[in-house]
């Protein structure tokens, strides 16, 4: 059984099938700079440790489907599951059938994840700067029949006390929507912004009639304990969000 620190449990009112967790660094083979429950077998980790971390995953989670791993390119590519793919290159997934696992993995990206009304479909997402920019979650909500009516739950993430970005960020998301402003401030680096991911997030969901958002508040580069950081460390591992129907 997991412990809370080895699993974060989503708070949403989701439907009662509707199973999701993410993982943190506690538990897991990896030693340093992976020390931990690494879930990326692309970040230079032993493949042994890489697998056994999933296997533990599995146990900790409790699900009986197997995890359908996507390749990760920062992209608004939108993947329905079960795939037969070999390539498998996306940065979201959905799926309307029980006990297949929607996963991504993250380091201070964005992951999100989706369910409907009635638990009839999931959907988790990847969401680094350009993904989110250039649509992902959009695209993600867009395969539910009814955006209105999908919950959303947004997961550990750089928070906007760290997120520091060029004006090029800033100026990217304002090309598309002049409201991503209220999403940046002044950093005390000349030249630098502070961006507020989880709120771009919220903007963007919105603006197609998504207002059910839930979570949105951790921030991975600051809580080095619990999770891996990217900006922070470098070289690193990933954890895992991951959604699935019951039957």
């Amino acid at each position: 059984m997991a412990t809370a620190e080895q699993l974060i449990i989503p708070d949403w009112p989701a439907p009662k099938q509707i199973r999701a967790c993410v993982s943190t660094r506690f538990g897991g083979v990896s030693e340093a700079p992976y020390q931990g429950l690494n879930l990326g077998a692309h970040v230079g980790d032993l493949p042994e440790s890489v697998q056994a971390n999933r296997a533990e995953l599995q146990r900790l989670a409790g699900f009986s489907g197997e995890v359908q791993w996507l390749n990760q390119v920062h992209s608004n590519i939108a993947l329905e599951l079960p795939s037969c793919a070999q390539d498998r290159t996306a940065d979201a997934s959905y799926t309307t059938q029980p006990n297949t696992v929607c996963a991504v993995l993250t380091a201070d990206c964005l992951p999100a994840i989706f369910t409907d009304a009635k638990g009839t479909q999931v959907a988790a997402a990847h969401a680094g700067w350009r993904g989110l920019c250039d649509g992902v979650l959009e695209a993600t909500l867009e395969t539910f029949p009814n955006p209105a009516e999908v919950l959303v739950w947004l997961g550990p993430a750089i928070g906007p006390e760290a997120f520091e970005v060029g004006a090029e960020v800033c100026e990217a998301f304002m090309v598309a929507d002049t409201q991503a402003e209220q999403a940046f401030k002044p950093s005390s680096n000349a030249d630098k912004w502070l961006g507020n991911l989880y709120l771009l997030a919220q903007q963007r969901l919105a603006a197609l009639g998504c207002t059910q958002v839930y979570g949105g508040d951790f921030c991975t580069f600051s809580d080095q304990e619990r999770f891996y950081s990217y900006r922070r460390d470098g070289v690193t591992g990933r954890m895992a969000t991951l959604i699935w129907m019951e039957k």
